[in-house]
């Protein structure tokens, strides 16, 4: 961990240099952000035309690899080459401070015109009315919807409201590095293996020399939480969403017990080595350049770290190992919703419908962004026979998965920014020694209350 430590901040203090002497160099005077993206035609403001011929201007924003950025370039060129009078300002940027940036757009009325959106966040966006409803357009046949599965489909409604068109399927997984478990005398992961045995294979890691056993931050969003949650039998929200679902503390005291033993014995990276480690990209990972052994991610993350190592194989997430469990859940791989300030809703939403259905775009963006939600694309893809292995598996995961998983929970409530950083906050304090996990259980239960009752 230390070795890459020192490699991270000699990358980093690097990179600073070059900025540093491009800033010094530059005379140009574009006043253009780093993270605005790349623009196809003309650039304006979101909801108005381009210079006055005609021509539509869509801003969209989304998040993701730079795989993904350049493929998604790739889309909105294509659009704009079969729909000349729509153009495109793109605006791509990581995972990180992507809802922070989307915040303080909508309240400010500035939200780009198509935003990609996440389940834990869409609850949010619906309720404060700064997404457009999209089921006029379903209605009114502008987005056809008769290849989506229904329960799919109903993931983006909230309060009757359509307020976001779901792109993917998605689940979770580990994905993991059998090359590194090969130099650790691990064969395989087992079909069924529990978190004992999870622990077990990462020591196993580390006894063989290799930096790092499971590269992943527990508490950065709820999800593998969640998953924890479920395989107890228990929901993380209340129906109502005024509450945790869960009544026994002890369920994230355990929980945030094994993160912390596990750090304590160097098998998973503390939040702040993690935070370090995350500045390297997906691509560049450890478990991806053979410094570790697995990470949480979802079914697609073989296909998107493809290009950098072909050999990055998925497993089904350890269990806690009771009968029956229903800890996995289908997930929606992402959304696409229109801005409620958008002039040009309609416009967006026919990208959306081509995005969603159209065999082109398909083509392009082979489900780098999870198993598409048509049935009738997934069939074209699998009959074309152009899927890789990774995308072939990623196809299987879900069809799998599903033999096993457990009712898609609804949306996540309103709040849920401030959930997750009450979760991250309330976890670390135990992972670096402040209170113990049955104290910090409490607390984060107290928070998480006064939040959900607030908000929702």
């Amino acid at each position: 961990m230390k070795k890459r430590m020192k490699r991270i901040a000699a990358t980093m203090l690097a990179a600073a240099m070059v900025i540093s002497l491009a800033a010094c160099g530059n005379n140009s005077g574009s006043g253009e952000s780093a993270d605005s993206g790349s623009s196809n035609g003309s650039s304006s403001g979101s909801g108005e035309s381009a210079g006055g011929d005609g021509t539509v201007n869509l801003k969209i924003t989304w998040w993701g690899s730079q795989t993904r950025h350049d493929y998604t370039q790739k889309l909105l060129d294509a659009y704009t080459e079969e729909h000349p009078e729509v153009t495109f300002e793109a605006i791509p940027a990581g995972w990180d401070g992507y809802f922070d940036k989307l915040s303080t757009q909508a309240a400010s009325g500035s939200m780009p015109d198509i935003v990609q959106m996440d389940y834990l966040y869409i609850s949010t966006y619906a309720k404060n009315n700064t997404v457009a409803d999209l089921q006029t357009f379903i209605d009114d046949g502008t987005i056809d919807v008769s290849g989506i599965d229904e329960n799919i489909l109903n993931s983006g409604r909230i309060n009757d409201k359509m307020a976001g068109l779901v792109l993917s399927t998605s689940m979770l997984t580990i994905g993991y590095n059998p090359d590194v478990l090969s130099q650790a005398k691990v064969e395989e992961i087992p079909a069924e293996w529990t978190w004992d045995d999870f622990v077990e294979i990462n020591s196993k890691v580390k006894e063989a020399g290799i930096e790092d056993g499971a590269s992943l931050d527990p508490t950065s969003d709820t999800n593998l939480f969640n998953y924890w949650v479920r395989q107890h039998g228990e929901q993380l929200f209340s129906d109502d969403g005024k509450s945790l679902g869960y009544k026994d503390d002890k369920i994230m005291a355990d929980f945030l017990t094994m993160c912390k033993d596990m750090m304590d014995d160097n098998l998973m990276p503390t939040p702040d080595e993690y935070e370090q480690i995350s500045t390297l990209g997906l691509e560049a990972g450890p478990v991806v350049t053979g410094e570790a052994a697995m990470t949480q991610n979802w079914n697609n993350y073989a296909t998107l770290v493809s290009g950098s190592n072909e050999n990055i194989k998925l497993a089904v997430p350890p269990t806690i190992g009771a009968e029956d469990q229903k800890g996995l859940w289908l997930k929606p791989g992402m959304f696409f919703s229109v801005a409620e300030s958008s002039e040009h809703q309609k416009e967006a939403a026919e990208f959306i419908n081509w995005f969603i259905n159209s065999k082109e775009a398909n083509d392009i963006i082979m489900a780098e962004r999870g198993t598409p939600v048509s049935s009738e694309v997934r069939q074209y893809l699998i009959d074309s026979g152009n899927l890789s292995p990774q995308q072939t598996e990623m196809f299987e995961y879900i069809d799998n998965g599903a033999e096993i998983a457990g009712e898609t929970p609804a949306p996540d409530p309103t709040g849920m920014a401030e959930i997750n950083k009450v979760l991250k906050d309330t976890a670390n304090s135990v992972f670096y020694g402040q209170q113990s996990a049955e104290e910090a259980a409490a607390d984060f239960r107290k928070q998480a209350d006064d939040i959900l009752a607030r908000n929702n």
